[in-house]
């Protein structure tokens, strides 16, 4: 079956923000700190759409005869001035999903690749993305694709 990739429509909303809300019950799952409702859902969507729009970025969708399957958020950034000028524009994916029943074909690699030419159409020679500590899946294929650890986010619950 063929995948094909393709930038969101407004007329995709629903399917997004589907995708998100089975992402955040899988999430809650793993921190304990998601929302499960399907409120969180809209609302993260809303707020997605406005950080894509004021970072130039879109959403970037995975398609199967139609079916929307997997979704990336992404964007082009610029670091704070202290980065070296060879790195401080750069892409980011800010999120990525692929439909439960869709995981394990090679989806999420194939919208890592699209991020990874679009950063490279840019100009830049940088590829950002973030995973949570206890989402070993993301964090082996997003490994497998070539990252490597470079920041840590430390928390503390008060």
């Amino acid at each position: 079956m063929a995948i094909t990739m393709r930038s969101a429509q407004p007329a995709d909303r629903d399917a997004v923000i589907e995708l998100i809300h089975r992402l955040n019950v899988f999430e809650a799952d793993l921190t304990q700190d998601r929302r499960r409702d399907y409120g969180g859902a809209i609302g993260y969507y809303d707020e997605l759409m406005q950080r894509l729009a004021a970072r130039k970025g879109r959403i970037i969708l995975a398609e199967a005869n139609g079916i929307i399957v997997g979704a990336m958020g992404f964007s082009l950034d610029q670091d704070a001035a202290y980065m070296s000028d060879d790195v401080r524009r750069h892409g980011t994916v800010t999120d990525l999903v692929v439909h439960e029943e869709w995981r394990g074909r090679g989806i999420g690699q194939m919208l890592l690749a699209e991020a990874e030419r679009l950063t490279k159409a840019a100009g830049h020679k940088r590829l950002m993305i973030g995973v949570l500590v206890a989402n070993e899946r993301a964090d082996r294929t997003y490994r497998q694709f070539g990252f490597e650890p470079y920041v840590s986010i430390l928390k503390k619950e008060l």
